[in-house]
């Protein structure tokens, strides 16, 4: 059996071709990873920030309680800190301060939420005034 000689001239272009799919995929892959990534941690940083938003407000009730408890010797200016123990807001801390700005009755509450460490470290203040 003889094979036609034109076939013999001709050159595969299939290797090239498929190689040349593969890296564009692969690429595709890896991108598509990057941005899941990057998207996961995004996601987990909002997360620790609103955990932060939610210690400060509760510092802020903590401070306006002992505030209102009684207001001519307030309990509030035995700034401190507040630790949650309970699993939603645990690992985080409110450190709790208080004045009275005017001297005669008008008090601020600054209360700071802090949950995480390092780069996963968020932080929210909330500043509540009362008389």
């Amino acid at each position: 059996m003889c094979l036609d000689p034109s076939f013999r001239k001709q050159t595969g272009a299939g290797l090239p071709v498929a190689l040349f799919i593969i890296t564009v995929l692969a690429l595709l892959v890896v991108g598509m990873a990057q941005l899941q990534e990057s998207s996961g941690r995004s996601i987990s940083l909002q997360i620790q920030s609103q955990r932060a938003f939610f210690a400060a407000e509760s510092g802020g009730q903590v401070g306006v309680k002992r505030v209102l408890a009684d207001p001519t010797n307030p309990q509030c200016f035995a700034n401190g800190t507040l630790s949650f123990p309970d699993a939603g807001l645990s690992g985080c801390r409110a450190v709790i301060r208080c004045t009275d700005i005017t001297g005669n009755g008008l008090f601020e509450v600054i209360s700071e939420g802090r949950c995480g460490t390092g780069q996963e470290e968020a932080s929210r203040t909330v500043e509540v005034r009362l008389r």
